[in-house]
């Protein structure tokens, strides 16, 4: 493995306290179930109920950490723990109820116009105009970021070209590619505008291992070559040991533990014996890994 360069210490993302709160509807529980089965909590885990009052769920919870500038941080997380909610937080799409965040010193609640022409946010459920090909879905998100045309289109041959995807699909409509395919061309289009801060919400689910290698190396020359800071969730516990300098673990909204990737495996070795990623993922928050396909991946301790 290539090893990771210096950090530049200057801070490029700073989140202090940051804290969300989802309230259940005021429905009764055979509805809430029906309805909205994938938002409430797991079995057992019901917020209390005092006086009749329903309490609200914390989906993130008091979370604080500092991204240096050109870094590669990764949040990991089981499913539920809040990674997607913070992601969505920092990129202005929720506002937070408790805390705060800076970006590159702009406020996300503040200076939320500048904070937005500083990003670019890649999500695992990215929207598109189905009806359209992929090079019309990147020009008119290029246009928005005031990119030229002309400009635009030599970039997108150049970025789908590099992701492997085949440039008789550039024209094809966005409906009849595989989600797979579809996911390459939302991180080209995130990549297009190029981001100072690029928020990566489990960019690779659903890719190939080809895919899953291409989109890695672009990332690592995207923060070397354009000087990008990049915060990336994912499930890949190889991932995350191949490419990001740090990783936060995540769970039940709170923030367990910090550090390289190095660091955490030597936090926890047993007999002498350094224990993978995915060891201290488990350990930390007692939950097995789920891939895409939802089966469970076997504790290794």
């Amino acid at each position: 493995m290539q090893a990771k360069r210096p950090l530049d210490m200057r801070q490029a993302l700073v989140v202090d306290g940051i804290t969300k709160y989802f309230h259940l509807p005021k429905l009764p529980i055979w509805k809430r179930l029906a309805g909205i089965r994938e938002q409430l909590p797991a079995p057992g885990k019901l917020p209390a109920v005092k006086n009749g009052a329903k309490q609200p769920l914390v989906a993130v919870d008091h979370v604080s950490f500092a991204v240096a500038r050109g870094e590669i941080f990764g949040v990991l997380g089981p499913n539920g723990s809040g990674k997607s909610t913070l992601i969505r937080l920092i990129s202005t799409l929720l506002t937070a109820d408790k805390g705060s965040a800076k970006i590159f010193g702009f406020d996300i609640a503040d200076d939320e116009m500048s904070v937005k022409r500083l990003i670019s946010r890649v999500s695992v459920d990215a929207a598109f105009f189905k009806k359209l090909s992929p090079m019309e879905n990147l020009l008119y998100g290029a246009r928005l970021y005031g990119v030229t045309g002309p400009e635009a289109t030599v970039k997108a041959y150049e970025i789908m070209g590099r992701l492997g995807l085949k440039r008789a699909t550039y024209s094809e409509p966005m409906e009849e590619m595989s989600r797979g395919m579809q996911q390459k061309v939302a991180i080209a289009r995130a990549f297009l505008t190029s981001p100072i801060l690029l928020l990566l919400d489990e960019p690779t689910t659903g890719l190939d291992p080809r895919s899953k290698r291409d989109v890695r190396a672009f990332i690592e020359e995207l923060r070397d070559s354009h000087d990008a800071t990049i915060l990336i969730t994912t499930h890949d516990m190889e991932e995350a040991d191949q490419i990001c300098d740090r990783v936060a673990v995540i769970h039940n909204g709170k923030l367990v533990a910090t550090g390289t990737p190095d660091e955490l495996k030597r936090s926890i070795v047993d007999n002498g014996t350094l224990p993978t990623l995915e060891d201290v993922f488990i350990r930390l928050t007692g939950e097995q890994l789920i891939d895409v396909e939802g089966a469970e991946s076997a504790p290794t301790s």
